[in-house]
């Protein structure tokens, strides 16, 4: 198989980089002082417990961006929104918070086709951040967020309660509590329908600063890859970004990358990997402008150029 490791030099140029409380209290003020903070300590659990169920005025947010997107995102698609909504909460209310599958979705989906260019896949794990700020530089990728489906579940949460009771808007499992775990199994079949339509050539941004930046439990390691065609992907680009703060824990040429290198070479995939791309140290260093790795290459650069124009 065709491969290659990269280092880039990540050095970038200046231009690039432009009360008082007394000691004796009565005991009213001590009551009243005990029960605020009861009541305030009640009113921030409350607050942290309602976060974990589904996300407040869910269907309004879920059609709305679904308007949004192809009236200002992508003006060239129609989509029904209503009935995308009508058959997400057939999907989900009358099942039990972990027994949605992906097959619950299938209609929904079924609604909701796209066709994405080659050449503009872009995948990611545990770089979130930084994979929106790469995205938003180089437009031309897409990501899952980019799709309709992505543009209109990213961040939400939701679950039913069972027997057409509705959404709980009090509590849902976490992810971990459960294999068909409503909020899992749209975006896993979400993934799969992404990946399954990747073409050309293909990006993929991981973590070089933690264990395991290529982790086979993620949703790129246990769903996207193993739908990627190597019938329709030319090449698998995989780019380390390693934080401005360290460590450099996992690279090309160590770690769980190199299981990833090897699952690609076996399945007939052609590969580059690259450990430090100059464009993402840039954009980190935007984000950090005085964190000492981006002063310090900006100083040397500026010591080359006065000696050469010396």
């Amino acid at each position: 198989m065709n491969g290659g490791l990269k280092h880039v030099q990540t050095c970038i140029s200046p231009e690039e980089l432009r009360g008082f409380v007394p000691s004796k209290m009565n005991s009213l003020f001590v009551t009243i002082s005990f029960t605020t903070c009861f009541f305030m300590l009640q009113l921030c659990m409350g607050r942290v417990q309602a976060q974990l169920g589904t996300t407040p005025n869910i269907k309004h947010i879920v059609v709305g961006r679904c308007f949004t997107y192809f009236t200002i995102v992508n003006p060239r698609l129609r989509y029904d929104c209503e009935e995308i909504w009508r058959h997400f909460e057939e999907a989900v209310v009358p099942q039990p918070s972990c027994n949605v599958t992906v097959e619950h979705y299938n209609q929904m989906f079924d609604l909701m086709p796209q066709i994405w260019p080659c050449d503009k896949f872009l995948f990611w794990s545990k770089t979130r951040t930084l994979m929106h700020s790469y995205a938003a530089v180089f437009p031309h990728f897409w990501t899952l967020e980019d799709t309709l489906v992505g543009y209109m579940f990213n961040d939400l949460i939701w679950c039913g309660q069972g027997e057409d009771s509705g959404f709980d808007f009090n509590s849902c499992p976490e992810w971990s509590a459960c294999r068909n775990h409503p909020v899992y199994s749209l975006w896993r079949q979400a993934s799969q329908n992404f990946a399954e339509m990747a073409c050309g050539n293909v990006t993929v941004l991981l973590n070089g600063s933690i264990v395991d930046a290529f982790n086979r439990k993620s949703m790129f390691g246990s769903v996207e890859l193993d739908s990627l065609n190597p019938q329709r992907v030319d090449h698998v680009n995989i780019k380390m970004v390693t934080s401005l703060a360290g460590p450099q824990i996992e690279s090309c040429h160590q770690g769980s990358v190199v299981d990833l290198i090897q699952i690609l070479q076996s399945r007939g995939f052609r590969w580059t990997c690259t450990d430090s791309d100059q464009t993402l140290m840039i954009l980190q260093c935007i984000q950090d402008p005085k964190h000492p790795s981006c002063q310090t290459c900006a100083n040397t650069l500026l010591q080359q150029k006065s000696l050469s124009s010396n």
